[in-house]
């Protein structure tokens, strides 16, 4: 499975969750996708959060959301899902 593949299904799982406004679109800041020797997956989401939400829950479900998703879309192992919380935006 290509790398862009899990990027695209990492961006709408994020995007799913309620407080997230968007992930930054940052050429020097897309979603990072490394899959190890062990066919183990680490994924880098640049996140904008809407103002006014909690950023650490918004987070956290981002990366239950995600890992959900591509552990049934991809039949992966997940080993990491790290959140880069990049701005703040009205939503």
């Amino acid at each position: 499975i290509h790398k862009n593949v899990i990027a695209s299904a990492a961006a709408i799982a994020a995007a799913e969750i309620e407080g997230v406004k968007g992930i930054t679109k940052n050429v020097f800041s897309p979603i990072k996708v490394d899959i190890n020797k062990n066919e183990e997956v680490s994924v880098v989401i640049p996140l904008i959060v809407k103002y006014g939400y909690n950023i650490p829950e918004v987070a956290d479900k981002v990366q239950e959301n995600v890992r959900r998703a591509l552990e049934e879309m991809t039949n992966l192992a997940i080993k990491d899902i790290n959140i880069n919380v990049k701005a703040i935006e009205r939503g």
